[in-house]
């Protein structure tokens, strides 16, 4: 379909108007942004017409609109008073003016500065709220019970139906202001009600029953901030089986931040244009109205925006209407939702505008960004594989797409890659963004894999949502194997469900699971700030999906869905008590299978918790790895130098068993978790490991693709946990140059990055050097590098093949292959001297950082001058890591220190910038000193974002590798504010873990290299 630019224009009146990562291995060797850079880390998603609405929307708007009128009538004629009251303030100040919503709260005075209040007020109003407090927990007391306002969750005997929510944003000086009317039924009879809020100023509180009785008088109310809730305390019970209005009037600001309603801003034209934009997900609705932040809390919403003309607003729903005013002020009333939680409720003001398409089905897609990116076609990519996967997925799933339109905002601050808010879906620039002519192939596949995953959402996590936090893997997994899925029907030979899961998901996430401070994939989750850490991975479809529609689920649910799907075929197996043990326990196994030298074919197969530092105190001290188990399935077959057996299947269910295998002969290998299906490691005896190495030298095409990437991660692991000599996965490696598939190649890159950043500061390093470059070396020259291809199509050639060149060319200018470093060099002085850039696409970020560390500093100031003046989003996020690859420390401090300013580089960058500093061994220490030093900065930056303070934390820290280092990080827990204790005591025990093998096993493996470069 053809695409349309359009500017947002809105006429007088109209019946209805339609809505990381490439982290940059650092240093002299010039690794640039790929695979390497999140090898520790799992990587943490309508033209103007009358929309058809499904019949029971249409009827359940006209009840809602008739009982609207009814209550309006009926209060009228009995003269309801309603009684307000004053509540405390825990956030931004009063606002005064006018030129609200009818009877919302009023714009803030002071064109272009918040509001202010007299200290004296906010402290009075403060010490009101106290006193309340106080009061309300003596009564408690009294009656040796909790009040329900301190408890974790919010108490249960109201349940909200629907909020009618009406905003007024005022940009000039990034204020607003709000009324929420919710509709509340009365589950237990009870004189308080206990929602959320946080961080605003509520102006008055009102409540009322929708029939006649009318008003409920207001006693009093406050704010208790240790579980961000507002307390409604009133002089009555509320009656059961009966429906109440809640009536709040309130303002807050428009935040400098990154979650609740926050702004960003852009530059067009030379002019600095802002934007407001929400993030809710996962507890910060609160931010913005007050209401039942929970995620089982499903309502219907009814959003009405109100702004000045020359700005656009978007929420989940399409315009129904919008209504202009003569002081240059519209408001936007959108239809209303169905059923969902708070955390997918969204909004924007802004000035963008959009190109649209349109499903067979009749969905409006449409994408909007900055007008100059739309202008240049930067999304008409994602809106086109946008339209063709929600074709796919309303087949593939067999359920519909729910809603009548989906938008994509491409904002340019935001704290995550991407959030699946129910049709209005925002992305940061960078992951949505592509201009063909200056990206390569693996930004593509970043831009893809992200689009499809936020996607998949609407299905998992907005159509069905998690109970509770516990089980938010209910959607992030499934989610996250979908989007291998649906990137396989947008480029079938790119393999990747079968082949990039393994690599880019698996073994990632297993580097995590690996530590002792690892948590449970469901998890015990208890306050607000517990929830942003438990996001984690797995996979499901279709029964699922129809039968929790528009509701809620648990863990349980899915497995009593598996095995009713089983029960139909056939086979009875009771799916959750296998599973518990994989999701309610840490971490997962390690399988070892040991030849029996006393019985012919039996082996012995073992199983322990797999962890990299055995040292390390478990999470729960009464929990020892001993009592670990699981119930494995463990496919295991036999080959030798020709062939390989069909697989078979052993349950190992004990720490130990004893199993006979047929056709075990002497020169015989075993092969355990065929192609890696299994969650788990396998070891193997020596001679079985010498077996395999054998094989995979002579012809390592007998053992498949994905089992070559396996052994070689396991391998690496292994020896890293000190499960294994750490010979044996170098020995394994060196069959690579008769590799010719592209996942072994990427699985030992994945595996050496951590090796060498535990060595890269050591004396001999060199020595480790030179190895690997002898693995390269050979087919780096098969390969070549790739012609320019400015001309060509984005995907011009064999995904595969050049993915694996650019491997192999990442890996020969990272360890310093003297014509890869030339070559490098030589496009970049091209480059300069030309000022044209004939730099191949999919090489684009390893010329640059390695261009940059060999070269002097003018080749910096050139990089950043080019930073600074291009606006592809692609370029810019490559050009900004390159400069983290110099040599020069004092270049390195100037990038860390601009790095904090936002006009300069944007909020989510400035982790990556400091994050990259620390991974090249020039800047680790230089990196590790700024985070200390900056800290406070830091954390009032990041603090509430525990996601992004997690990836700084982590990044900084995680090669750390010096008893010193440790002694400074331990030290500095000691004394530092702020929270992140989880992230912390993580990066303690990788540190820990890392100079446990430099202790152990450095010298080892040294010495073998020494040994091996000399035959």
């Amino acid at each position: 379909m053809d695409l349309e630019e359009t500017r947002e224009k809105r006429p007088p009146v109209t019946p209805m108007m339609i809505e990381e990562e490439a982290a940059l291995r650092n240093g002299s060797r010039g690794l640039p942004p790929g695979s390497w850079a999140e090898a520790a880390g799992p990587r943490p998603r309508t033209t103007e017409r009358h929309i058809a609405v499904h019949k029971r929307l249409v009827l359940g708007f006209a009840v809602s609109i008739l009982a609207l009128l009814a209550v309006t009538m009926i209060a009228v004629l009995l003269s309801v008073r309603f009684e307000e009251c004053s509540a405390a303030a825990d956030g931004p100040p009063r606002g005064s003016g006018n030129g609200s919503l009818p009877g919302a709260a009023r714009q803030p005075s002071g064109a272009g500065q918040p509001p202010g209040r007299p200290e004296q007020e906010e402290e009075n109003e403060a010490r009101g709220g106290e006193v309340a407090e106080e009061e309300e927990e003596e009564e408690w007391q009294r009656r040796r019970e909790l009040p329900p306002w301190t408890r974790p969750r919010l108490p249960q005997h109201l349940r909200p139906l629907h909020y009618n929510l009406m905003l007024s944003a005022f940009m000039e000086n990034f204020t607003f202001s709000g009324e929420v009317n919710v509709q509340l039924e009365v589950l237990n009879a009870s004189r308080y009600i206990v929602l959320h809020a946080h961080r605003m100023h509520i102006e008055a509180v009102r409540v009322a029953e929708d029939k006649l009785a009318g008003g409920v008088r207001v006693d009093r109310s406050f704010f208790y901030p240790q579980t961000q809730v507002f307390v409604v305390v009133l002089n009555r019970s509320l009656e059961v089986q009966k429906s109440y209005n809640l009536k709040i009037i309130y303002n807050a600001l428009i935040e400098n931040e990154l979650l609740g309603f926050f702004r960003s801003s852009y530059v067009l034209h030379g002019e600095r244009r802002f934007l407001g934009v929400t993030q809710f997900s996962p507890t910060h609705a609160r931010k913005a109205f007050p209401c039942f932040d929970e995620p089982i809390y499903k309502a219907t919403f009814k959003i009405s925006i109100r702004h000045q003309a020359t700005y656009l607003s978007l929420s989940n729903m399409p315009v129904e209407t919008s209504v202009f005013e003569e002081d240059g002020w519209v408001t936007d009333h959108f239809s209303q939702t169905p059923l969902m939680s708070t955390y997918y409720l969204a909004w924007a003001v802004c000035n963008f505008t959009y190109r649209e398409t349109v499903t067979k089905s009749g969905v409006v897609v449409r994408l909007y960004a900055r007008p100059d990116a739309i202008r240049r076609g930067s999304g008409d990519y994602a809106l086109n594989i946008t339209r063709r996967l929600i074709e796919f997925y309303e087949d593939y799933f067999k359920v519909p797409y729910s809603l009548p339109k989906l938008d994509l905002l491409a904002v340019p601050k935001h704290p995550y890659a991407a959030m699946e808010n129910w049709g209005l879906s925002v992305f940061v620039e960078q992951r949505i963004l592509l201009d063909p002519s200056i990206s390569s192939i693996s930004y593509l596949l970043d831009v893809t894999m992200v689009i499809v995953h936020e996607l998949c959402h609407q299905w998992f996590g907005d159509l069905v949502t998690p109970v509770w936090w516990e089980d938010v893997w209910l959607k992030e997994g499934f989610a996250h194997y979908f989007e291998f899925v649906g990137t396989d029907y947008l480029y079938p030979g790119w393999n990747m469900e079968k082949q990039r899961f393994l690599t880019d998901v698996l073994h990632e996430v297993m580097l995590l699971d690996g530590l002792a401070s690892s948590h449970p994939v469901s998890q015990e989750v208890q306050q607000a700030t517990d929830i942003d850490r438990v996001f984690d991975w797995i996979a499901y479809k279709k029964d699922y999906l129809t039968i929790h529609k528009y509701g809620n689920a648990a863990r349980n649910d899915l497995w009593n869905t598996l095995s009713k799907a089983l029960k139909r075929v056939g086979k009875s197996v009771n799916i959750q008590q296998v599973m518990d043990q994989w999701t309610l326990q840490m971490g997962y196994p390690v399988i070892t299978i040991l030849g029996n030298e006393t019985t012919d074919n039996v082996i012995v197969i073992s199983q322990e918790r797999f962890v990299y530092d055995i040292d390390a105190k478990p999470k729960d001290p009464a929990l020892g790895d001993s009592s670990y188990l699981w119930q494995i399935p463990l496919t295991i077959a036999v080959g030798n130098t020709s062939h390989i057996s069909s697989e078979a299947i052993i349950w190992v269910s004990n720490k130990s068993e004893h199993h006979k295998i047929p056709a075990l002969e002497e020169a015989s290998w075993l092969l355990g978790n065929i192609n890696q299906t299994g969650y788990f490691r396998v070891n193997y005896d020596i001679r079985n490991w010498r077996l395999l190495i054998n094989q995979l030298t002579r012809n390592h095409e007998v053992i498949s693709v994905s089992n070559r990437a396996g052994l070689i991660d396991d391998a690496f692991n292994l020896a890293r946990a000190g499960y294994l000599p750490q010979n044996i996965p170098l020995e394994i490696i060196r069959y690579l140059s008769e590799e010719k598939d592209f996942l072994p190649w990427h699985a030992a890159s994945r595996a050496l990055y951590p090796l060498d950043k535990l060595l890269d500061r050591a004396e001999n390093y060199n020595v480790f050097n030179e190895y690997i470059l002898r693995q390269v070396a050979s087919m780096y020259l098969k390969l070549g590098w790739p012609m320019n291809n400015l001309n060509k199509s984005l995907v011009q050639a064999s995904y595969q093949h050049e993915e694996l060149r650019r491997e192999v060319i990442m890996l020969a200018c990272s360890f310093g292959n003297k014509h890869c470093h030339q070559q490098a060099a030589t496009l970049i002085s091209d480059w300069i001297s030309s000022n044209r850039n004939r730099i191949p696409l999919n090489v684009r970020d390893i010329v640059y950082c390695t261009g940059v560390s060999l070269m002097d500093e003018d080749v910096w100031e050139f990089i950043w001058m080019k930073f600074h003046s291009i606006t592809a989003v692609s370029e810019k996020k490559i050009l900004l890591e390159a400069l983290t690859c110099s040599d020069d420390r004092n270049l390195l401090n100037r990038l860390l220190n601009l790095s904090l300013n936002s006009e300069v580089v944007l909020d989510q960058d400035a982790i990556d910038v400091i994050i990259h500093v620390a991974r090249n061994p020039h800047g680790r220490d230089l990196a590790w000193k700024f985070f200390r030093e900056k800290w406070k900065i830091l954390n009032a930056r990041y603090g509430e974002a525990l996601f992004m303070n997690s990836k700084l934390i982590s990044g900084v820290t995680e090669f750390l590798n010096t008893e010193e280092e440790l002694r400074e990080l331990k030290n500095f827990i000691k004394s530092y504010e702020g929270g992140a204790a989880v992230s912390f005591s993580r990066a303690v025990e990788t540190v820990e873990a890392n100079v446990r093998w430099k202790k152990l096993y450095k010298e080892e493996l040294f010495q073998w290299l020494r040994k091996s470069l000399t035959h």
